[in-house]
């Protein structure tokens, strides 16, 4: 909720700037900060919900991040047509604001292990001497650096191989359809296959990483349309089984501060894989070798994520075995009115 308002306030202010450190105060500090607010918690909180369909729960609510990547673009142009850029922000601020009735719906939850695992501080120093979170925090920084690539150069890469720009934007709406649709099967594909998650992790990173690194050599537009879809739907499907792996490693009652630290240190990755990007198209004249590094960086990820499945095997094992919210939320209440600690 108080990402939310942060949120809302950042774009209102946005809509009042007269220069460019003014959008970045507003929009880059204050509405980033909410965002961050809104995500981690929201995230945290669905793993903390569900943990016999986990996956499937976390890729059909990452399914509004396809649907919103879609969508609202084109909305905010043709809100911008209209009311000008001003206007435009002010109506995002009122869409931003919707952030606080979200986070009103959502019932914290107490877990039978939460008291074993400490306050913040004590997750914290176990999470920093645990040897295959680090590694996974690792895995998906690499990840990051080059997940984002396509999002950020491929319409100019494509006008550099003599695409009209229609024709680009178009490719990028079937990355985000293939996407949306990755995410959801992924999901369900993760609840359905026994065993840990990492491996599908590792295999969705693979993918992706061999289809990013193809798209320089792709010139006919059936081969462009092809890796799009490709792109598009293992990248998807790679961020359900992220997220939902992270309880298993290191168990729901630390899944807050040990999402919270993955996501500050993976966002790294994000903020320096575009700038390297552009950086090599500056130097060589095009996007091949910024398309291959990136490929490289997602490939590297996937090395680290083959030491994992066994570790999520013997850390699954020692959480809370999957059952139903209701049942767990009911054990909980009995576990803590037979100790006295608490009572209906």
């Amino acid at each position: 909720m108080a990402g939310g308002i942060l949120a809302a306030s950042g774009m209102l202010l946005a809509s009042l700037a007269t220069s460019l450190t003014h959008l970045y105060l507003s929009i880059g500090l204050l509405s980033g900060s909410g965002w961050a607010l809104t995500f981690t918690p929201t995230m945290a909180c669905l793993s903390r919900y569900f943990s016999r369909r986990r996956s499937l729960a976390t890729g059909l609510a990452l399914t509004g991040v396809g649907l919103s990547s879609f969508a609202f673009a084109p909305l905010f142009q043709w809100l911008v047509s209209r009311y000008a850029w001003r206007g435009a922000l002010l109506l995002v601020s009122a869409l931003s604001l919707h952030l606080v009735a979200c986070g009103a719906l959502l019932r914290p939850l107490s877990l039978r292990e939460d008291p074993v695992m400490g306050g913040p501080g004590t997750q914290l120093t176990s999470l920093l001497h645990h040897g295959p979170f680090l590694r996974y925090t690792a895995a998906l920084t690499l990840i990051n650096t080059g997940y984002f690539i396509p999002y950020v150069h491929l319409m100019a890469h494509l006008q550099d191989v003599d695409w009209d720009p229609l024709s680009a934007a178009f490719l990028l709406s079937v990355v985000a359809v293939s996407d949306l649709v990755g995410r959801v099967a992924s999901g369900w594909l993760a609840d359905a296959v026994p065993g840990p998650v990492a491996r599908l992790l590792m295999l969705w990173t693979t993918l992706t990483g061999v289809s990013l690194s193809l798209f320089p050599m792709a010139r006919a537009p059936t081969a462009l349309m092809a890796l799009a879809v490709a792109y598009g739907f293992t990248s998807g499907a790679l961020t359900p089984v992220a997220f939902s792996m992270l309880p298993e490693l290191v168990g729901t009652g630390r899944i807050y501060c040990g999402l919270g630290l993955v996501q500050m240190v993976e966002s790294i990755g994000g903020l320096l894989g575009a700038p390297l990007s552009g950086y090599f198209r500056d130097v060589t004249g095009n996007y091949t070798v910024s398309f291959v590094v990136a490929g490289a960086f997602l490939l590297a990820g996937s090395g680290i994520l083959i030491t994992l499945p066994y570790f999520c095997s013997s850390a699954s094992t020692s959480t809370s075995k999957p059952r139903d919210l209701v049942t767990e939320a009911a054990d909980t209440k009995v576990s803590l009115t037979k100790e006295g600690l608490g009572e209906d």
